[in-house]
């Protein structure tokens, strides 16, 4: 019988612990948060305007890190509407892309070529290697999540298709013009 009372006791010894910790392993996803996470939800992103360096039409949200400082990580949206063209261009890092939304089609090459663009529905995912030539375009609205570390930068491979150009502004203006509804 004192076997029986021993073991007994030294089940609950051994319980006790992992039970009295189970609690703490209850804690909402808000009590789990470290410093620097982050969350959001579609109807908490706050689109601005592109950058220069893309046609006018296209809005951006970065939502996390920075995209213009070497070195640190960094993801951001970009929104753009159906039909939205970007010309050869090719960045000095490597670019992560997730489509979010509509159809994002790419293709690689100095030229822009769409029989030789590759449709990537929402869910695809694809990484643009540095150094590599590339262009995109839109069918619906479409919405993609960029990753990567900074800085971000767009070459373009013909200089007259940037959109940073003084002499490219009046055009620009009419392509903003053309784009929105």
């Amino acid at each position: 019988m004192a076997t029986e009372a021993v073991k007994k006791y030294w089940m609950i010894g051994l319980l006790a612990p992992v039970l009295l910790g189970l609690p703490c392993l209850a804690q909402t996803p808000t009590a789990q948060k470290a410093p620097g996470h982050v969350m959001v939800t579609p109807d908490q992103i706050q689109w601005q305007p592109g950058p220069a360096s893309l046609p006018p039409g296209a809005q951006i949200a970065v939502l996390d890190g920075d995209p213009a400082q070497s070195g640190v990580a960094y993801t951001m949206g970009i929104k753009m509407p159906d039909g939205y063209r970007i010309q050869p261009h090719w960045h000095p890092m490597d670019v992560s892309v997730t489509v979010v939304k509509g159809s994002f089609i790419m293709g690689v090459g100095e030229k822009f070529e769409p029989a030789q663009g590759q449709a990537l529905p929402a869910g695809s995912f694809l990484r643009m290697s540095k150094g590599v030539r590339h262009y995109e375009w839109t069918k619906g609205e479409t919405i993609i999540y960029v990753y990567g570390l900074g800085p971000l930068e767009t070459m373009y491979v013909n200089p007259t298709d940037d959109p940073r150009r003084k002499d490219n502004q009046m055009t620009n203006v009419r392509r903003l013009e053309n784009a929105v509804p």
